[in-house]
């Protein structure tokens, strides 16, 4: 019976000793850091792996460093040209300093999501609508400067910040349609004005390639003929190119003459002087 006793005055304190050990006990992994209090002081970081601590002296605080993803909540948001949207978006950051984590803000996760919010209100609301819709990765960049400049001192880095989804109103989404729609016709007839010119010009060096050398123009005759009657039955009288010259020199000829006689018949009114009893 004293034996009994005596092993168990033995067993029970080492029993004890082991359980306060067991209590002290904290394995970090290899993506946290231990933020360790003793008597609610700070007294240092914890590294990765087995760590023993003081039972009911210290504290430690397990801080994540791995990179957090975080959504923005939409916003209404009011533009510089005063177009009323809802614009969302995603942060990424993660936790450099463990202890500003904990010293400095009371819930980082929360603060972060929280200045998020307000940061992407005050930067859209400084830029246009055109801006926001076409120059989104700068605006990105923008938030994420400001961002990461505002939660230095928590110990946090904000790698990235991506606007998600603007949400227009009906009414400004049918003027942005219209637009496209005008834009699309303008450059249609651009395009259109272009090809006429080029087409003219192209035409212009034909006509002056035929000009110089007259066989072309029969060739050119010939060809348009068969294009003619391939089409279906067709009678056609060819007319030879010499006499439509032939027809095109008489013409001009009497043109000319017509010209000559009303110039001789102008000269001799002239020479006739004024009419008998006019004024001298």
């Amino acid at each position: 019976m004293m034996q009994w006793t005596g092993l168990l005055g033995v067993l029970i304190p080492v029993a004890i000793v082991f359980l306060l050990f067991l209590s002290g006990v904290r394995i970090v992994n290899e993506y946290q850091n231990g933020v360790v209090f003793r008597l609610g002081r700070f007294v240092g970081l914890k590294r990765a792996g087995f760590r023993w601590l003081i039972p009911f002296v210290e504290r430690m605080v397990i801080i994540d460093l791995r990179t957090v993803t975080r959504d923005v909540p939409p916003q209404d948001v009011i533009t510089r040209d005063n177009v009323s949207v809802k614009v969302n978006a995603v942060v990424y950051f993660r936790v450099i300093h463990a202890d500003k984590a904990v010293l400095q803000v009371e819930d980082y996760l929360y603060a972060t999501s929280q200045l998020a919010q307000t940061t992407l209100r005050s930067i859209l609301g400084q830029v246009e609508l055109d801006q926001l819709l076409s120059e989104r990765d700068r605006i990105n960049q923008d938030i994420q400067q400001v961002l990461d400049a505002r939660t230095d001192p928590w110990g946090i880095k904000v790698s990235n910040v991506e606007v998600k989804h603007i949400d227009l109103p009906s009414e400004m989404q049918r003027a942005i349609a219209r637009q496209a729609e005008a834009e699309r016709e303008r450059r249609a007839k651009i395009i259109a004005a272009e090809g006429e010119h080029q087409a003219a010009e192209k035409l212009s060096m034909a006509a002056r390639v035929l000009g110089r050398y007259p066989a072309t123009l029969q060739l050119r005759y010939l060809q348009t003929l068969v294009e003619i009657t391939s089409g279906g039955n067709h009678t056609i009288l060819p007319i030879p190119l010499d006499l439509l010259r032939t027809l095109s020199g008489v013409k001009a000829g009497l043109e000319q003459a017509d010209d000559g006689h009303e110039d001789r018949r102008y000269a001799d009114d002239e020479e006739e002087g004024p009419p008998a009893g006019g004024l001298s």
